[in-house]
């Protein structure tokens, strides 16, 4: 299984945040994307791998890719950050044998039929189940927590 060191659900994915506060934080030299359309997408590919620090590699995968990429051994010194735009993408990580201990809620703004849930993430209903389905049957550390130095907010009171 390849080195996962931080798991985030952010739909602005690589931006000021991730950039500046959770790859130095994790130590991270290698963001994966996991989005289905972004995946398709080669002008939202090249911007995003623009966006990374100068020696952090990028790669944008389909949930299917990632899930293949993700249980292969892991390469000597690679740091892995996982971002996907919905925690319901780690759930299908999860759900394909992708080993998952702790998913980080970031920016998740309202949009469709999401809802406020805690400080600046909201959530559909279908992502909050599977919130749920994460936290309460698969184990899995599910917390809000906007930057590192931000002390982590537990969301089960929310469930």
């Amino acid at each position: 299984m390849r080195n996962i060191v931080w798991c985030r659900v952010d739909d602005r994915l690589i931006h000021g945040e991730v950039v500046t506060a959770w790859i130095p934080f994790t130590h991270a030299n290698r963001v994966v994307v996991v989005d289905d359309e972004v995946a398709k997408d080669d002008f939202n590919k090249r911007v995003l791998k623009s966006l990374a620090p100068a020696g952090t590699q990028v790669a944008v995968l389909t949930v299917a890719g990632a899930t293949k990429a993700l249980q292969k051994d892991p390469k000597p010194g690679e740091r892995v950050l996982l971002l996907t735009k919905s925690p319901i993408v780690f759930e299908q990580l999860l759900d394909g044998g992708v080993a998952i201990k702790q998913v980080n809620l970031g920016g998740m703004g309202i949009r469709g039929d999401r809802q406020p849930f805690v400080n600046n993430v909201s959530a559909s209903p279908a992502e909050v189940d599977s919130i749920r389905r994460m936290k309460n049957d698969k184990g899995v550390d599910v917390f809000y927590q906007l930057v590192p130095e931000q002390k982590v907010i537990d969301i089960s009171n929310l469930l």
